[in-house]
């Protein structure tokens, strides 16, 4: 039997960053992880594994795109196994330099699974054989979530994937189909087509990444329609048989072709969102609540209804990010300590990494006008952005979410190349409570896709260089 002052439980980002913070600020801390090492899904079946492989497809789309500049190059030449193997050393090096950041911070690391004894004891299976039970004093639960799996269509093939499946790249299908037009479907579905595979997406709502502004998802979907065999929308697979030739899907929507309707495909992928890992044994034995949906009930500060247990990340609710349960890992740690922390963000990033990417932060424009909230929308097109038009990316947009009363920057919203890393400065913006004049007036450098930031905050009030909109009156 040991003990500790704070066990985590998972080793995501959430959960190590949990316990590197704690251990930082000088308590005695256990992880305790079934992985070898620190990093949980993201690191191993997610964030990072996806973006490696996103990073050859861009490689591939922009020496196709370069002979439009007048530079060709051959049809590349895909070695799976290569490419696997470059995947996998992204994921090795990065979780084991998290196993040597937590043993620098003398972390007690335990590779099993926990299950409850009471609110102050847990069990845990160990990988290598055998128990331990482990003493604490608080504990922070960061489980993470699972792929969801749509029991209508349970099919045990092993032509049919979860994203885990996917990322391993088992082939090259000559046709694949994705079953959920979300980000996580739309980024892997793109790696595939890349390195050749025909690509069919199946969404049910009547437009790709249902939670983004349409008008953000609409330059993605223009371009999308030329890299993918085919998007069907209002649509939903209703039935799949796994065949000699491969699985057989029915699908119906309104308006389908004949041919939509029943189709054969070498492999699907079912990518229709994620569940939280909330049925950890034993947690009946304390008082930590369970929602209908599967998520561990917390206050702000990220406590339990047991005093003692905290939970954070995927398994308290969404949205399901690795960033969000990295913040909130340092909200309950501080809370562990006593000291007065809460979790209330203005704005938590969102990023499709898909080509172009797609990112928003704070209120959108489909929110505010649900919320019947008045807000003015400022854009500011790529097609007039001299960087934009200089690396033959002006498929882009940048729109700002203002009141048009305080001129508070509420929501920002970017679709274009390197979305991803531009949308901090909107972060930075709706959380400081920036006015559109402070945007106007910040100096960007030039030429850059940053730039689009400031020009839609010149065209808020109708003075941007690069575009004509009426001035404000």
């Amino acid at each position: 039997m040991s003990s500790s002052q704070l066990v985590v439980i998972g080793g995501g980002p959430g959960g190590y960053a949990a316990a590197f913070h704690a251990a930082d600020l000088g308590l005695q801390v256990a992880l305790v992880d079934n992985e070898p090492n620190p990093g949980g899904v993201c690191l191993y079946r997610g964030c990072i594994p996806s973006k490696a492989l996103l990073h050859v497809a861009k490689l591939i789309a922009e020496a196709k795109h370069a002979s439009n500049w007048g530079v060709s190059f051959a049809d590349p030449k895909i070695d799976l196994a290569k490419l696997r193997t470059f995947k996998d050393g992204v994921v090795q090096k990065l979780t084991g330099g998290l196993g040597q950041l937590s043993k620098q911070r003398k972390i007690t690391y335990i590779q099993g699974r926990a299950s409850f004894v009471d609110a102050k004891t847990l069990s845990i299976d160990l990988v290598k054989g055998g128990t331990d039970t482990l003493t604490f004093e608080h504990a922070i639960i960061a489980t993470g979530s699972r792929p969801a799996a749509v029991p209508s269509l349970s099919l045990d093939s092993p032509r049919v994937m979860d994203s885990t499946a996917a990322l391993d790249l088992p082939d090259t299908p000559k046709s694949l189909l994705v079953v959920g037009g979300g980000y996580i479907g739309l980024e892997l579905g793109s790696v595939y087509a890349a390195l050749g595979t025909k690509v069919t997406v199946v969404e049910m709502t009547g437009g790709l990444l249902p939670g983004a502004d349409r008008d953000l998802v609409a330059v993605l979907s223009k371009r999308l329609e030329q890299t993918l065999h085919k998007i069907l929308v209002n649509a939903r697979v209703v039935e799949m048989k796994d065949g000699k030739n491969g699985v057989t899907v029915k699908i119906e929507g309104e308006g389908l072709a004949d041919a939509d309707k029943t189709q054969t495909f070498d492999r699907v992928l079912v990518s229709v969102g994620r569940k939280p890992n909330s049925a950890i044994p034993g947690l009946d034995k304390t008082a930590v609540k369970v929602g209908d949906r599967g998520f561990i009930a917390v206050d702000a500060s990220m406590r339990t209804a047991e005093p003692n247990i905290f939970a954070i990340g995927d398994v308290v609710g969404e949205p399901m990010l690795a960033h969000k349960a990295s913040h909130e890992a340092r909200v309950a740690v501080e809370s562990v300590l006593g000291h007065h922390a809460v979790f209330e963000p203005q704005a938590i990033p969102a990023v499709v990494f898909t080509d172009p990417e797609v990112a928003w932060c704070g209120l959108t424009e489909a929110e505010a006008k649900k919320q019947g909230r008045k807000v003015e929308i400022a854009k500011f097109p790529w097609a007039a952005l001299g960087r934009a038009i200089a690396i033959d990316r002006p498929d882009g947009l940048t729109k700002l979410v203002i009141d048009p009363d305080t001129e508070r920057v509420l929501g920002v919203g970017i679709d274009g190349a390197g979305a991803g890393e531009l949308i901090a400065e909107g972060v930075l913006a709706v959380e400081m409570a920036a006015l559109a004049t402070d945007l106007k007036l910040t100096i960007h450098p030039h030429p850059t896709l940053s730039e689009t930031l400031m020009e839609a905050a010149e065209a808020f009030f109708g003075e941007s260089v690069h575009i004509y909109r009426p001035k404000k009156k």
